[in-house]
């Protein structure tokens, strides 16, 4: 498919050029024309058939907007009032794009005013629209000779089938990246499902190892018997320390006389008086006679 081409007649270019010098600002309207869309099949019998699809569009009418900013409101929508206010003696079918005058600028379309194409092309049922675009610049310092430029732009919103010598390579681009996504959006189907499955697999297994741990605690609950309390233990091994250190007699206190030997005690020498037969109490100890000469004669 070759490149499109705007033809602008000699009047028509001269117009919008005096409009847009006479003007203290930019400058905006409608073109009108007809465009036209022409294949050419080439038939050999060395060579496979040829096509070749130009595409030619003529200018043949501009209408411009009183003030600025009335096709279109601030977000970029189209006021559709305002394109039937101005085709008042037209068809809308005659519209093939738009026309935009700008100073000092680059031969660039804006951000605003691809927007506003898009929508213009929506709008009016028309996927061909072209955009005229008018610069003007100074040449000398004294801005006594200026220099204008203008471009026409057509955006396309489809895949281009056909490459500049009207063979459908790209068509067969196009089938060879559909076959590849298709294969890998297979795989990477399977690739999941095997995941999900996989993810099924362990969550099943998990649970089961669940119930049955709380199986197992359930039965060694209901087998181990009752703790003994570790306080009570340590109490009783203290008792029984304690009981033993009483009875040693190094841990008993005892009185000593002057020559520092101990004393029995007073509650050992009653209890031992306790304990003896009354005869031996009531007894009288005998009477110790001195040895020897010691001994006295009794009177007669």
């Amino acid at each position: 498919m070759a490149e499109p081409t705007v033809r602008v007649s000699g009047t028509v270019l001269a117009s919008l050029m005096f409009q847009h010098l006479n003007s203290d600002s930019d400058v905006e309207g409608l073109v009108l024309g007809e465009g036209r869309i022409e294949e050419q099949v080439t038939i050999s019998d060395s060579q496979a058939d040829h096509i070749h699809i130009e595409e030619t569009y003529n200018v043949q009418k501009h209408i411009a907007c009183h003030r600025l900013n009335t096709l279109y409101s601030n977000t970029g929508d189209v006021n559709m009032e305002a394109v039937q206010k101005m085709l008042v003696e037209n068809k809308q079918e005659s519209v093939i794009g738009w026309y935009r005058q700008r100073r000092n600028t680059e031969q660039q379309m804006t951000l605003r005013e691809k927007l506003i194409h898009e929508n213009l092309k929506n709008v009016l049922s028309n996927p061909h629209m072209i955009f005229l675009l008018l610069t003007s610049s100074k040449v000398t310092p004294s801005g006594s000779t200026h220099r204008i430029e203008y471009s026409a732009f057509i955006s396309r919103s489809r895949s281009r089938f056909f490459s500049s010598d009207g063979l459908l390579k790209e068509v067969k681009e196009v089938n060879s990246m559909n076959e590849s996504l298709q294969v890998e959006l297979q795989k990477s189907c399977r690739d999941v499902e095997e995941s999900e499955r996989l993810v099924e697999a362990l969550q099943a297994e998990v649970c089961s190892l669940r119930r049955r741990l709380k199986e197992k605690q359930q039965k060694e609950a209901a087998e181990e018997p009752e703790p003994v309390h570790p306080s009570h233990q340590r109490n009783v091994l203290l008792q029984d320390s304690v009981s033993s250190l009483s009875c040693c007699p190094l841990f008993c206190s005892q009185t000593l006389n002057l020559q520092g030997f101990p004393l029995p005690d007073v509650s050992t020498v009653t209890q031992v008086n306790a304990d003896s037969p009354p005869a031996d109490r009531n007894r009288k100890r005998p009477r110790e006679e001195p040895m020897g000469g010691d001994r006295k004669r009794r009177r007669s």
